[in-house]
Formats: C-alpha cells, sequence, structure tokens
C-alpha cells in the first residue's frame, strides 16, 4: 500500500514543517527548549531567591521542601542559580552563533560571488585561521579584551565563522550561474543586491540548519571557558560555572554537579535532535 502524499498545492513551508513535526525527537526537542527558554525568560519571576544572596547557615543542604535542588557552598539556592544560569548560556549560545553566522555569510557570499584571485586569497586566510587552535584564541579575546558577557560574545562568534564561510562560498558558487541570478544581472542589479538579495536568501534552509548544530558547539565552549575561571564574572551564573562549582564537591555534594551536568545534557541533545530534524525537513529529496 503506497504512502498518501501531501497536496500538490502544499507550499515548501508547510512541508517542511509537517516533516518537522512527523520527527518526534525533533518535535520533543522543539517543545522541551520552548519550555526551557519560557523558564529563562522568566526568572526573575519564578526563582525562589536572589541568585547572588549569600547564605552561610544553609550551605550545601541536600534537595529539600526549602531548597528543592539544594543549596551552594555559599548557601545560595541551586535552583535560582540554574534558572538565571539558562539565561546566560542560552544567550551566549545564540548570540555568539548570530555573530558566526553574520561574519561567515557575508564572508562566504562574496568570496563565491567574485570568485578569482579574490576568492583564493580569501580562502587562504580562512585555512590559516583553521590551523590555528579555536579555544586559544577566545582565551587570548578574553584576556586581551577584559571578561565581559559582551566580550565573551565577540570572542566565541569570532572563531566559529570558519565553517559557515566555507559551506555558504560552495553554495553561492553553484547558484550564481542560475537563471534569477542571470536575471537579476540583466535587470542591472548589482553585486550586493545580487548576493543579499537573490542568493543568501536561498541559502536560508542551510544556515538555518548549521546555525542549531552550532549552538550547542559554543554553549560548550563558554561551559569550558567558564570551568577555566575564563567565563563569565562572579556572581553571574552560567552553567559551565556551576558546573565548574559542583565538580569541586561532587564526591560530598553531587547535586550541585547532577542537576546544572544533566539540564546541560539534555539541552544539547535537544539542539542536536533539532538541528537533524531541520535538515531532514528542508531537504527537497525528502518525501
Amino acid at each position: 500500500m503506497s504512502t498518501p502524499q501531501p497536496p500538490a498545492t502544499m507550499s515548501p513551508g508547510r512541508l517542511a514543517l509537517r516533516r518537522l513535526v512527523a520527527n518526534r525527537l525533533a518535535a520533543v526537542s522543539v517543545g522541551f527548549l520552548l519550555v526551557l527558554g519560557l523558564l529563562a525568560l522568566l526568572a526573575p519571576l519564578l526563582a525562589p531567591y536572589p541568585y547572588e544572596a549569600v547564605n552561610l547557615p544553609e550551605a550545601l543542604q541536600p534537595p529539600s521542601g526549602t531548597h528543592w535542588l539544594g543549596t551552594d557552598a555559599l548557601g545560595r539556592d541551586l535552583l535560582s542559580r540554574l534558572l538565571y544560569g539558562a539565561r546566560i548560556s542560552l544567550a551566549v549560545g545564540l548570540v555568539a552563533t548570530l555573530v558566526s553566522l553574520v561574519i561567515g555569510v557575508s564572508y562566504g557570499a562574496i568570496a563565491g560571488y567574485v570568485g578569482g584571485r579574490t576568492d583564493n586569497l580569501m580562502m587562504r586566510f580562512v585555512d590559516v585561521l583553521y590551523g590555528l587552535p579555536f579555544m586559544f584564541l577566545v582565551i587570548l579575546i578574553v584576556m586581551v579584551a577584559g571578561r565581559s558577557l559582551l566580550n565573551l560574545f565577540i570572542a566565541l562568534g569570532a572563531v566559529q565563522w570558519l565553517t559557515t564561510a566555507r559551506i555558504v562560498r560552495g553554495q553561492v558558487m553553484s547558484l550564481k550561474e542560475r537563471e534569477f541570478v542571470e536575471a537579476a544581472r540583466g535587470l542591472g542589479a548589482g553585486p550586493c543586491r545580487i548576493i543579499f538579495r537573490h542568493i543568501v536568501p536561498n541559502l536560508l534552509g542551510i544556515v538555518i540548519v548549521y546555525a542549531t548544530l552550532n549552538v550547542p558547539a559554543v554553549m560548550l565552549q563558554e561551559a569550558f571557558l567558564s570551568f577555566l575561571g575564563l567565563g563569565v564574572e562572579h556572581p553571574m551564573p552560567s552553567w559551565g560555572t556551576l558546573i565548574a562549582e559542583g565538580a569541586r564537591s561532587m564526591e560530598v555534594c553531587p547535586w550541585l554537579m547532577v542537576f546544572p551536568g544533566v539540564t546541560f545534557s539534555l539541552t544539547l541533545l535537544s539542539l542536536n535532535f533539532l538541528g537533524d530534524g531541520l535538515r531532514d525537513a528542508l531537504d527537497p529529496h525528502t518525501t
């Protein structure tokens, strides 16, 4: 028995949404990320205590009715810090990815469209940067510019654009000789208009998929920096700082490591499942 085909009049966007919803892992991931984003957004209203409130008499308390997820070495409520940490970690992942996309898409699109010696020179520069350790560059930028949330956004975004540039360049090279581009040239459109008005919109599917896979990579890098003490400034929490603090007393107070670690792991898995689902949903060859 053949599988019923969707109506011929259904738009590509609705077809992609239909395929995404049919992917159970991706659909569950979307729901989890929406709930997590809402909790992070409403952290000031939902957090039972201020995230920076020190209460030494209640230090290292296990989960209880007073502190649902326990307290840390300074008596700060872990649930409150976890909610506020979600704001920082998700913001770092999203903003740094956005920075990398702006740089990578622009750089790759210009290199692919111009071609020739300019393309060769631009891509050799990318190859040189690829030869340098990413984390070393991030640490160097943070050390030179100083520790702040803005500098962290810039540092992480500034080293994540290389793969995006390569992907976009290859796609632009295959699109720049298509009929709609030739038509735009014939109508007198300039290179910038052709690149950003006609070619780049046709790459949004690929860019969106890569962005969902890039966010967890950036969040992991932020967690590593926080583990080294180069992340967000104290007492502002992120999941990376919470995991680093929990690791120091994991044997005595395992909840300090378990709750941030599980939340962080579930978020990374959800982002990866969402990326896989979007890749399949936006594939025009998927039936």
